[in-house]
């Protein structure tokens, strides 16, 4: 009898314990992809392209001024 009792217990604590750990597993994916968390995430992505293809842009345009000054300092030298 006390070992029927034993194993029911542990069924219904690895019932209700396994139901609750799917619950929050659910919940979790549906709040990732609400409407409002998709745009929020594409806000964020678009914002740090943007951020990054600034940086690469302005890295660009300092090297482009540091080769021509060396160019023109080469092509100067030359012309001497």
């Amino acid at each position: 009898m006390f070992k029927r009792l034993f194993w029911l217990t542990v069924g219904l604590a690895g019932g209700f314990g396994s139901s609750f750990w799917l619950m929050r597993t659910v919940r979790r994916a549906i709040e990732r992809i609400t409407p409002q968390r998709l745009t929020q995430d594409v806000v964020t992505g678009a914002k740090s392209a943007g951020a990054g293809l600034r940086a690469a842009l302005d890295e660009g345009r300092a090297a482009m001024h540091e080769r021509e000054a060396e160019l023109r300092t080469e092509l100067a030298r030359r012309s001497r």
